[in-house]
């Protein structure tokens, strides 16, 4: 303890400046007048005073300073005449002058004498004892200290906090201006710091050599030299523990009145009359005011220098605020925040720790008195406005802050450029001590907490707030969450959207900077996190382990083989405070620590061209089979967690919200998203209100799941078992589509009692493979095979509304035999299940409504067919079921219901086909006209001859569903029947063309396949539509009761026309006998081919019944002649053997 230790020559002086200036009851005239004349007679001789002074001041105790030879001129000139009387006002006077203003050496000398003498008497000891009797007796420490040695003047310095008596307090802050002045009159101070003020050339020690009282400028000196020495800098001096013990006693003893730092107080005296004319004196006041304009452009630099000192030193400790100190004490000591005595000393005073201290207990819950807090608001902010007050930032971030944020002082733009250099944007890697050291500092500053805290956000984002935030109080943490939601809005300014990401990164590396989310996981991660105290730190937990622990557990769903543990799960609270962070930081990748620690070399690879907003995430998606394995790791899981909760695509939600509001505001408004959403999003992908830019986030979003089947989240629920069981080590989503949906169908023809796949991943494989249905890229295999044909035949189609996959179908014959394959294949599949033919599900969806409301999605086709010529179909339904039925008649195999009916004819009557063809490949139409033959010929069975007949009636009314007539035929039709061609009506038109031009036909394959149809007509009257509908009245009059098929009809209405008695309609007469011309001519040109052929002909021949009767006559003809030969060869053997 001890005098020198408390300073306690400044008590001493300062109890006699006010037993002088307010009590002059309590003084004798032995120990002084009301000036404070108390200069021994012996002192006076030993302080070398000038004689005329000494003379004076030996006359009487009525001795005035400014009566003094050496002094009056200066007081005269610099001091108002009402303090002449009072030597401490003069004293004052002369040691506050301006610094252009200079007074007599002799008077130096004086008032040094005179300052020492009043600082070195005991009887001052007692005065201060009748001042502050009271206070003594309230302070036990004080009144149990030993008399006579100056103790009891240095204990009251310690507790001048708690001195409420008024005359006590004026007379100990009075007499500090006296001692403050000079560092030699502060007890102590000269033993512990001469040899420091001598290596670092401070100042004189002895008198005479300078300005006496300008010694404020060597403790300013020291000052700066404990900072040099706090950052490291080169050259720095080590200053001895006893002197910077001193050095930070003498600063904290000065926190309460500016002009106790004489150094800052002549820097700032011009500044402080400036900003600070009403600032009353006291309790720090001042000091603060001067901060909080410390880079006001008319803020002088000396001033700033030496504010920017003081704020050091309060960094170092804290107890150089003495606001600080006051308003806090009591929460150190309620919070213990300096009794720890793992820590250093040093560290315990540090700001920052009793900031983190503090702010540890204000995110606990536990109350923190108001005036503390406004205390730790206004350090904070000065720690985020200037990055020198942080010893670690200007010694770790030096190089960064040379090379890239010089000329960047004032209000926190340093600090926001370190941090730019931290993320990336300025080209150049951070070391990773300035990194930490930054993390520390914004931990301290805590900015997450109110956003006034960091000027530089609050300056840039200012008009954002206003505008965006305006419903928020005030320095809420939820203003910085409102930011976030708007960045990268119409409302958002570019200043603010870099100030706030800027933060944001380190903010989102540290979850307790989060003080929402703290405080409503700070349970959660201790009981499943095992995390430290909000201010503790373990090099065992990574940045960002902690966040990344909690969204584990708010995503958690049942792992495989597992169910999961209630216990596991996170509070209702906390989870959703996660997810409200996880959406924030899905708008920048480098928000996720995990992601750019794993990622920062699959980035620079990859993605060195993709930094717009969003687009680096959705480039390591592009690219995750490529990715190193850390991470493709972290961006599984992300995505994993995207596909749970698609509003983690903060981005993707904004571009899509028109959509979401009219069709999917149901599945929206559910606070916990299991998918739904984005099911809802791709299932009203083409609706008007779907903009090009959700579009796209939502195709791309198709495009990552297709990489894997646990980025769809409600497929991977439905399904995980089975996958396992079913289809294990399959990882892409396409190929366990595949695999489960060869399962369904393969236990679906064999009828199996009991299917392998279950009924809830059955319903929700259908919903993948429609979407898949949608654009080629949904499936890799197939687009991989057609890229080249793609960029050929379709560059100008666009993706989506599988568009590219009807252009392929309709340049098929143009396609490369890869893809031809792939596409044979996919419209095999359609054709068998045509709810995955997205164009026809689209083009006619309404008509399905209309028609098919009933029918089983596999007879889809089949229904719409029976409906085309309905006067209520529509046009681009109609012409797209056209569309399919010439796809279907191209190859059996394409028409699972022919397939099926003629299963047993195909081999039969087609196997020369059948062997030469390939699994996928088209056969042209050659089965199916196969098998037209054989229904001329009537031989197919009768579920075939029904199949066959349909197909014969549909292509009798459009030749485009012929193909081999449409092979065949295409230039004769071109050259012979434009205008029917190009009328499209689908009513036989062009086939009767052709048949009235059958001389005309030029091409032998063509004239055969007309002869065909003729041939074909016989066989059946409703595969001739011209002819059916010319003779549909008679018909009904004269064949009703003969049933359709095998000729019948056509038999009955060709024995009408040859009965005279039946008049029949002239269309139908005239026609019947074109017909019966043209196969009159086709006989001719076209001979039988075989017995078989001769006797179809004849059959169906007009004149059946003639040729038959001349076949039944000459074969009598024949028997007759036969048996006269016979009767002739007898008699002549008879007679021979007669012979």
């Amino acid at each position: 303890m001890a005098a020198c230790r408390r300073v306690q020559l400044l008590l001493l002086l300062m109890s006699v400046s006010f037993s002088v200036c307010s009590i002059q009851a309590l003084k004798s005239p032995s120990n002084g007048n009301a000036n404070g004349d108390v200069l021994p007679n012996q002192q006076l001789k030993s302080a070398n005073v000038p004689a005329a002074a000494a003379s004076t001041l030996r006359r009487g105790t009525s001795w005035k300073l400014a009566d003094e030879e050496a002094c009056r001129e200066d007081v005269t000139r610099l001091c108002p005449k009402k303090q002449w009387p009072n030597n401490l006002a003069v004293l004052e006077c002369l040691q506050d002058r301006k610094e252009d203003t200079e007074i007599a050496t002799d008077c130096n000398h004086l008032l040094w004498n005179y300052k020492l003498n009043l600082t070195t008497d005991p009887k001052f000891e007692s005065v201060a004892g009748e001042v502050c009797k009271s206070t003594i007796g309230e302070i036990k420490e004080c009144a149990e200290e030993e008399k006579g040695k100056g103790y009891l003047v240095s204990c009251l310095v310690d507790h001048r906090g708690n001195i409420s008596e008024r005359q006590c307090h004026q007379y100990v802050t009075k007499m500090t201006t006296i001692i403050f002045s000079d560092f030699r009159l502060i007890c102590g101070f000269m033993d512990k710091c001469r040899e420091d003020i001598n290596t670092l050339h401070c100042g004189s020690i002895s008198t005479g050599e300078k300005d006496l009282h300008s010694q404020g400028e060597v403790i300013s000196c020291l000052e700066k030299a404990l900072v040099r020495e706090a950052e490291q800098q080169d050259q720095a001096h080590s200053i001895q523990d006893g002197c910077k013990k001193s050095i930070m006693r003498v600063a904290e003893l000065s926190a309460d009145d500016f002009h106790l730092d004489r150094h800052l107080y002549f820097a700032c005296r011009e500044d402080r009359e400036r900003f600070c004319e009403d600032t009353q004196v006291g309790e720090g006041r001042v000091y603060k005011c001067l901060f909080n304009h410390k880079f006001e452009e008319a803020m002088s630099e000396k001033c700033r220098d030496a504010l920017t000192t003081r704020q050091k030193l309060i960094a170092q400790d804290y107890k150089v605020s003495y606001s600080l100190a006051k308003a806090c004490k009591t929460d150190l000591r309620k919070y213990r925040c300096n009794l720890d005595t793992n820590m250093p000393r040093a560290r315990e005073a540090r700001l920052s720790y009793l900031l983190l201290c503090l702010e540890a207990a204000v995110h606990r819950g536990r109350t923190v008195n108001g005036e503390c807090q406004g205390e730790m608001l206004d350090y904070r902010r000065m720690l985020m406005e200037d990055f020198s007050l942080s010893p670690e930032i200007v010694l770790h971030c030096r190089g960064e802050i040379e090379a890239h944020c010089s000329g960047l002082h004032r209000k926190g733009r340093t600090l926001h450029c370190l941090m730019r250099v931290a993320r990336g944007e300025k080209g150049a890697a951070m070391d990773s001590m300035c990194q930490n050291a930054l993390q520390t500092l914004i931990q301290s500053a805590d900015p997450g907490a109110d956003y006034r805290i960091d000027r530089a956000l609050n300056e840039a984002c200012e008009s954002v707030i206003q505008t965006a935030c305006k419903h928020i109080r005030n320095g809420d943490p939820m203003i910085l969450s409102c930011l976030m939601e708007h960045l990268y809005t119409e409302k958002m300014v570019e200043d603010c959207e870099h100030r706030l990401l800027e933060l944001q990164y380190f903010i989102s590396r540290d979850w307790k900077l989060d003080p929402i989310l703290y405080k409503k996981c700070q349970s959660d991660a201790s009981r499943l996190c095992h995390t430290h105290g909000w201010n503790e730190t373990s090099e065992s937990m990574p940045l960002g382990a902690v966040f990344s622990c909690l969204y584990r557990h708010a995503y958690r769903t049942e792992e495989q083989g597992r169910r999961p543990d209630p216990d596991e799960n996170l509070s209702r609270d906390c989870k959703v405070e996660v997810q409200r962070i996880l959406h924030q930081r899905a708008l920048d990748v480098k928000l996720e620590p995990e992601l750019q620690k794993r990622c920062m070399t699959d980035l620079g690879k990859w993605c060195s061209d993709r930094t717009e907003t969003g687009q680096e995430l959705e480039c390591l998606q592009d690219h995750l089979e490529d990715l190193i394995v850390e991470c493709r790791e972290i961006v599984g899981n992300l995505t994993e967690l995207e596909s749970e909760d698609i509003q983690i695509e903060a981005l993707l939600i904004r571009a899509c919200e028109p959509v979401i509001q009219t069709h999917c505001h149901d599945v929206a408004d559910n606070q916990i998203d299991t998918g739904d959403l984005m099911e809802c999003l791709v299932r009203n992908k083409h609706q008007r209100e779907m903009n090009d830019k959700c579009a796209v986030g939502v195709t791309h979003f198709q495009l990552v799941q297709m990489k894997d089947f646990r980025f769809s989240y409600k497929f991977k629920m439905a399904c995980k078992e089975d996958v396992l069981k079913l289809c294990p080590n399959i990882k892409k989503k396409v190929d366990v589509v595949v695999c489960l949906s060869t399962t369904v169908r393969n236990d679906t023809l064999q009828d199996v009692k009991e299917q392998r796949v279950a009924l809830k991943c059955r319903k929700q494989l259908r919903v993948e493979e429609l979407e898949m249905s949608e654009d080629i890229r949904l499936e890799p295999e197939l687009h991989d095979s057609c890229r080249h044909d793609i960029k050929r035949l379709c560059s100008g189609v666009e993706f989506g509304n599988a568009q590219m996959i009807e252009c392929l179908k309709e340049n098929k014959k143009q396609l490369s035999q890869q893809c031809h394959q792939k596409i044979f294949k996919l419209q095999e599949t359609e054709m068998m299940d045509p709810e995955l033919d997205y164009q026809l599900m689209r083009v006619c969806k309404q008509m399905i409504k209309r028609f098919c409301t009933e029918s089983d999605a596999k007879n889809m086709l089949q229904c719409l067919k029976q409906n085309k010529n309905s006067e209520l179909m529509d046009p681009k339904c109609k012409q797209m079921i056209t569309k399919r039925q010439i796809t279907q008649n191209t190859d059996y195999r394409l028409n699972p219901v022919l397939r099926k009916a003629c299963k047993a004819d195909i081999p039969k009557f087609c196997q020369d086909i059948l062997r030469k063809a390939s699994d996928d490949t088209e056969l042209e139409g050659e089965v199916v006209s196969c098998l037209k033959l054989k229904y001329a010929d009537q031989r197919l069975s009768s579920d075939c001859e029904d199949q066959i007949r349909v197909i014969l009636q549909e292509s009798a009314l459009d030749y485009r569903l012929d193909p081999q007539l449409q092979m065949h035929c295409s230039e004769e039709i071109t050259r012979l029947c434009p205008e029917e061609a190009a009328a499209q009506e689908q009513t036989g038109q062009v086939e009767e063309c052709l048949k009235g031009n059958l001389l005309k036909i030029k091409q032998e394959a063509c004239k055969k396949e007309v002869l065909t149809m003729l041939k074909e007509s016989k066989a059946d009257i409703f595969v001739d539509p011209v002819l059916h509908t010319a003779c549909a009245l008679d018909l009904k009059h004269h064949c009703a009761a003969i049933p359709p098929g095998r000729g019948r009809q056509m038999s009955c209405l060709l024995e009408a026309l040859e009965d005279k008695r039946v008049r029949l309609q002239p269309e139908c007469k005239k026609r019947l006998q074109d017909r019966i011309d043209m196969w009159t001519f086709a006989a001719r040109v076209a001979p039988a081919e075989g017995f078989s052929d001769l006797a179809r002909q004849v059959l169906l021949s007009p004149s059946k019944n003639y040729i038959l009767l001349m076949i039944v006559l000459s074969v009598c003809v024949l028997f007759v002649i036969g048996l006269m030969c016979g009767r002739i060869t007898k008699r002549v053997v008879k007679e021979l053997k007669d012979r």
